[in-house]
């Protein structure tokens, strides 16, 4: 059995709520336990791992939050950077399931969020999953 951290970024309640439950059936289906940190956005989620990875309570990781286009570029550099952090946690050796929906409006995040639509909270839980499995066969 493995222990999990759910990360979120808790900007849009409703829409998280849904990726948490998507996260949270998917990994206790699987047999396995969670907890979960909430930090303000989607750029503290990659920081969140790296200071959660160093206490060693933890198996694998999944992030979710939601980034919605504004009418800046701050929609980039968010959503860029969110991921660039949790792909150098992954590349160092984390299991993570990135959950961060970057979408265009409010209608496709629902849609995605939604775990009796597309569930991609549930997604990025069996993402996790299936790269602790990979992280358990080579280091075997």
């Amino acid at each position: 059995m493995a222990h999990l951290l759910i990360a979120e970024a808790r900007f849009y309640e409703e829409l998280n709520d849904m990726l948490l439950a998507g996260v949270r059936a998917t990994i206790e289906e699987a047999g396995h336990t969670h907890e979960t940190v909430t930090v303000p956005g989607a750029l503290e989620l990659p920081g969140a791992v790296a200071l959660a990875a160093e206490s060693g309570k933890y198996d694998a990781y999944v992030a979710v939050g939601v980034v919605i286009r504004g009418e800046t570029y701050h929609f980039e550099i968010v959503a860029g950077e969110s991921a660039r952090g949790l792909m150098a946690l992954s590349m160092d050796g984390l299991a993570i399931g990135n959950g961060i929906l970057t979408v265009e409006n409010g209608e496709q995040a629902e849609i995605r969020a939604n775990p009796a639509k597309k569930d991609k909270g549930g997604e990025a839980a069996k993402a996790a999953l299936a790269m602790l499995d990979l992280q358990s066969r080579f280091r075997s």
